[in-house]
């Protein structure tokens, strides 16, 4: 594959799978405004975004197995149509129930953006070499977190909350054309799962006894969930505790995806000189130290709004090393099922985000509430590794590293 054609891999799958961090972060400003429209409370708002999140937890493992065998590019179209028309029906949803249901199906459709990107990777890559892809992909992905929170708040200025949705929408239908024109089909019939309903059971069988697979997968799902309490709990945290108004929230937001974003750029260049697992456990101490730091910062108010600041970009820096890193080494192990390991991989993510997002929320939601699960998570992240994963393990199993050559 040429550096021309690699860059257009990039460009298309990162457009595809930024769907998902959109839907996620666009609408993070309105929350307190939604919250105030529907005279409901701020965690039944934040319910919504718990919704999303098990969308794409369930999506994904529906999905994965299904693009395995068909393809990747018929789930490809059909979950973007769904998105489209769930973020049209939230742009008129008279109630927090209906918002909630329809985001649910929001996250159903951009499961397959987001498990299919992760899929043709994998098709077409392995190993150290996913890894360096995977965080080139992750700049594209990037910008989306960044820019989402500042164009909601700049939606804002001229609409309400609603307008978000309809702005989605129009990102879908987007997609729809750059899916149906910039991405070939990756996944020859010869190389497609067959057996219905009993393959995709022994597939899933066959990858949770797998315990360094599922051990990895349990890594950057709590890693996930480290990112999704600060997700969660950072409008409020920013907006109502420390009393930032909607645009300064979106640049303090877009300031701690900058620090993720770097840090995944950093990781190819790292890569040149040290192995997946080795960049993998120092994220993960890095992380959970600053993590603790954070949660101390948030419980005797130390250095106010600054520290929580500057300890959240290292956690995020730290969950921007160690996300490309983990996913490489689980999918390494299972090429034949790429699809139904990106879709257990991603299930995995969502779900336990969508477990940490609402968990912030009955805490409290003020900044020790969100330090305490961001915390949490890079701690439990870091004891799985070292109990389940055994990074001294990693060395003998993971497998040579490999190109494969594009369909």
């Amino acid at each position: 594959m040429s550096p021309r054609q690699r860059l257009r891999l990039v460009l298309v799958l990162g457009s595809l799978i930024a769907i998902g961090p959109l839907t996620i972060d666009m609408y993070l400003p309105a929350l307190p405004a939604i919250a105030a429209d529907l005279h409901t409370t701020s965690a039944a708002v934040q319910l919504t975004l718990t919704g999303t999140l098990a969308g794409l937890a369930l999506g994904q493992l529906l999905i994965g197995p299904l693009s395995d065998a068909v393809g990747r590019r018929v789930p490809l179209l059909a979950g973007t149509a769904l998105h489209i028309v769930a973020s049209v029906l939230c742009a008129v949803a008279p109630n927090i129930g209906m918002v909630g249901t329809l985001r649910v199906l929001q996250g159903l459709g951009a499961a397959a953006t987001s498990v299919v990107a992760v899929a043709v990777v994998r098709d077409l890559f392995s190993g150290a070499a996913f890894a360096k892809l995977f965080s080139r992909l992750m700049l594209v992905m990037g910008v989306a977190p960044i820019l989402a929170p500042t164009l909601g708040s700049g939606l804002l200025r001229w609409s309400d909350w609603r307008g978000v949705f309809v702005a989605l929408a129009v990102f879908g239908v987007l997609l729809i054309a750059v899916a149906a024109f910039g991405l070939g089909e990756t996944l020859p019939p010869e190389r497609r799962r067959h057996g219905g309903l009993a393959a995709v059971v022994r597939d899933y069988r066959s990858l949770l006894r797998d315990r360094t697979f599922v051990g990895l997968v349990l890594v950057a799902g709590l890693a996930m969930a480290a990112l999704f309490a600060y997700v969660a709990g950072s409008s409020f945290v920013f907006q109502q505790q420390y009393g930032l108004d909607e645009q300064q929230f979106g640049l303090a937001f877009g300031a701690g995806a900058i620090g993720l974003i770097a840090a995944t750029q950093l990781n190819v260049r790292l890569l040149r000189r040290y192995s997946p697992q080795r960049i993998l456990v120092t994220a993960l101490g890095v992380g959970t130290a600053a993590g603790l730091v954070l949660l101390a910062f948030a419980a005797t108010g130390f250095g106010g709004l600054p520290s929580i600041l500057a300890s959240l970009w290292v956690v995020l820096a730290a969950a921007g090393l160690a996300m490309p890193n983990a996913p490489a080494l689980a999918l390494s192990r299972h090429g034949e099922a790429a699809g139904t390991a990106a879709a257990l991989l991603g299930a995995v993510q969502f779900g336990v985000g969508a477990l940490a997002a609402p968990l912030v929320g009955v805490l409290g939601t003020g900044s020790v509430a969100m330090a305490a699960v961001v915390a949490g998570g890079m701690v439990a992240a870091m004891a799985v590794l070292l109990t389940v994963v055994r990074p001294g393990r990693l060395v003998e199993v993971e497998p040579a590293v490999v190109a494969v050559a594009p369909h």
